[in-house]
């Protein structure tokens, strides 16, 4: 049995099997997932678990070097834009921010090996991560 890291053997699966420039999602629970994209559902209630619980477990685990958020996050949900800057800004590793448009950050889930969703409830919480090399 797992002493530390994601518990969750699906996203511990989906998490070993990245390679550099492979991307995963982390949505609310209104994110629409296209069928031919893993989804790993994580909801149980509204609310629980968070998206910021759920990201900050993920990218304890994975090496990111980009995100990509709704531009839309700026306006309707900055609370959590400043939670997901904090959070990297704590991280100190090289990493870019793109900013998109919602129906664009869908469009790109497409491309994702994996979303994971969660019971978050606020809007466009929902984010792209690109896996960085971890070597050099």
């Amino acid at each position: 049995m797992k002493k530390q890291g994601i518990l969750n053997s699906d996203i511990s699966r989906v998490l070993s099997y990245l390679g550099h420039t492979d991307t995963i999602a982390i949505g609310d629970c209104g994110l629409p997932i296209p069928e031919e994209t893993e989804r790993i559902d994580l909801a149980l209630k509204f609310g629980v678990p968070s998206f910021m619980e759920t990201l900050k477990a993920v990218s304890e685990d994975m090496a990111i070097e980009k995100i990509v958020l709704a531009e839309e996050i700026k306006e309707q949900n900055p609370e959590v834009l400043r939670q997901i800057e904090a959070l990297f800004a704590e991280k100190e590793t090289g990493f870019t921010v793109e900013f998109v448009t919602h129906t664009e950050l869908k469009k790109q889930t497409k491309e994702c090996k994996a979303v994971i969703r969660t019971g978050e409830t606020t809007p466009y919480a929902n984010i792209i991560l690109q896996a960085a090399c971890i070597f050099a």
